[in-house]
């Protein structure tokens, strides 16, 4: 296409999902572009498979941070899917929505339309639980959620060791309120990954033909004319192309790309871009502010089970079992999503929602996965659910091939350490009961550990990223924020942001799920503006729909 109802930029969990609903109605043109390839790979549908893409540049974006002065001047790690399905074809596939008080923090903050109670319709909308229905979940969208079929050994353990620890236990975690330990669900169906794009977009490919998909298509810039978005021009291959759209452009790059693409097209706070020399269509000093992710930490230890995953002679044997498993049944080893059991915790009695949430991986984890370990053993990850540090995401210089420089600022709020020592003193709790203790044969990273001092420094030598990345592109209705309740980016016209980058406040819990929420939301907000706008017109026959001037009269 040349020219569209509708141009979304950035094919993740919340471009499919949008893209996918809004081409749901067959007179509106909608065009999807995607930088990375297809994203339906056999390495991206078998899950074990797609989770060691993340220590790689496969599918990645593969981005690092500034140095983090609160992590002893390391630079982090930012993997990022680049393939259509975004994130969503590389993660560990947990299903969490986050706690009902999020939600209603939002709305608080003075966003109408985006409690608990609002939002859940279209989390139900998006999901095809096999294993859950009733009034917490949707059982026919799109979105398969299951229960994990690896029937791996260490759930029992895991349980018991939550029980000895005197842990309450929680079978779902996407009830409004969800605290305790347990074995997450998993976005897969008959043990195979279900990205954004395989759930929206690619059982589509072919059959509707107002849905065109670009990938391989790189964004460059949001073209204006004035203050209204018109189109877009992207690089494929060796050439730039334009698309126009005669509605709307709506960004869903992720919180690490859409503020550089607004930048880049003119959107953010004026002074910076003026000395980047990029004419300035919007101040908007919020877009690429208020970054927030989880901080996290991981215990590793060894241990002697081939129902670990690991490098080992007899591990490679059981691995080529398993592969034929996997084979005939969809399920086993390789149905794995690493992290397969974990949970919400209080490290305080008297907190009204849990503040820290653990991952606990059949693998060792170490530096993401990028540092291999001989043996088998397994980790477990504990990560600080809402952070008091707030970063950044800013222009490296106006080519838009550049990645954006990425400042968490992790554990630059001194709360935040205080919090995560706490967290690391909960989790050990778990790890030394019986169950988990007895397995293990040596500690990797925490034998050493005696007191709070010695807490804080290791937090400062292995947190990073547990890959949750949001807020930069702010919904609110103060001079900071970004866009509005319905997504709108304030001050042009004709141009919405709908992904994580849009949180007021980071979600407690795994971000898949509420971006495709945000991909649902957005397409029934859009899809009710559009039906307004076709009312008024009949009303007023005078009224005409703006269209966009050829591309070499858009350059603003």
């Amino acid at each position: 296409m040349d020219e569209c109802d509708y141009v979304v930029v950035g094919g993740g969990s919340s471009g499919c999902a949008l893209a996918g609903r809004l081409s749901e109605q067959s007179d509106q043109t909608v065009a999807l572009l995607e930088a990375g390839g297809m994203g339906d790979s056999w390495m991206i549908r078998t899950p074990a498979a797609g989770v060691f893409t993340v220590p790689t540049r496969i599918a990645n974006w593969a981005f690092e941070t500034e140095p983090q002065p609160g992590l002893n001047g390391r630079r982090g790690y930012q993997p990022r899917g680049r393939a259509l399905g975004g994130s969503s074809a590389i993660n560990a596939m947990v299903y969490v929505r986050g706690h009902r008080s999020d939600y209603d923090g939002w709305a608080a903050l003075g966003n109408p339309g985006w409690s608990y109670d609002d939002v859940l319709p279209f989390f139900k909308a998006s999901e095809r639980n096999e294993d859950f229905g009733g009034e917490w979940h949707g059982r026919a969208g799109p979105l398969s959620v299951a229960r994990s079929r690896t029937d791996n050994p260490f759930h029992a353990i895991f349980l018991q060791a939550a029980r000895e620890a005197q842990f309450p236990l929680c079978e779902d975690f996407n009830v409004p309120e969800p605290e305790g330990l347990g074995i997450y669900q998993v976005t897969q169906h008959n043990g195979e990954r279900c990205s954004a794009a395989r759930a929206y977009i690619l059982p589509h490919l072919g059959k509707r033909p107002n849905l065109c998909v670009e990938c391989g298509a790189r964004a460059r810039r949001i073209l204006f004319e004035g203050a209204r978005a018109i189109g877009v021009e992207y690089l494929q291959g060796p050439r730039t192309h334009v698309i126009r759209a005669r509605r709307e452009v709506i960004v869903s790059a992720g919180a690490l790309q859409s503020p550089q693409l607004l930048m880049l097209s003119g959107v953010g706070d004026a002074e910076t871009l003026r000395g980047f020399g990029i004419p300035v269509v919007a101040h908007l000093p919020g877009v690429g502010r208020n970054l927030q992710d989880h901080p996290d930490f991981i215990f590793g230890y060894e241990a002697d089970s081939l129902d670990l995953l690991g490098l080992s002679v007899a591990g490679t044997a059981r691995l080529l079992r398993e592969i034929r498993r996997y084979h005939k049944t969809r399920s086993g080893m390789l149905a794995s999503n690493f992290a397969e059991a974990g949970g919400f915790l209080k490290t305080r009695a008297d907190l009204a929602a849990p503040d820290v949430q653990l991952h606990f991986v059949v693998a060792m984890v170490d530096d993401h996965g990028r540092r291999l370990r001989r043996g088998h053993g397994y980790s477990c990850h504990v990560c600080l659910l809402r952070p008091h540090s707030r970063g950044s995401v800013k222009l490296r210089n106006p080519d838009p091939l550049t990645p954006p420089a990425i400042d968490p600022n992790f554990l630059g709020d001194p709360r935040d350490v205080e919090e995560m020592v706490a967290g690391f003193k909960l989790t050990r709790r778990l790890m030394e009961t019986p169950a988990l203790a007895s397995r293990r044969t040596r500690d990797l990273f925490t034998a050493d550990v005696r007191d709070d001092d010695d807490i804080r420094a290791i937090l400062r030598q292995r947190v990073d990223t547990v890959y949750h990345p949001a807020g930069t592109c702010r919904m609110g209705n103060d001079a900071a924020a970004v866009v509005d309740a319905a997504l709108r980016v304030r001050g042009v016209q004709g141009l919405r942001v709908a992904d994580a980058s849009i949180m007021p406040a980071l979600v407690a819990g795994n971000t898949n799920a509420p971006a495709i929420m945000i991909g649902e939301k957005a397409a029934a907000m859009i899809r009710a503006d559009a039906r307004d706008g076709s009312t008024l017109r009949a009303r007023f026959p005078g009224l005409s729909e703006i269209k966009a001037r050829p591309p070499g009269n858009s350059l603003s």
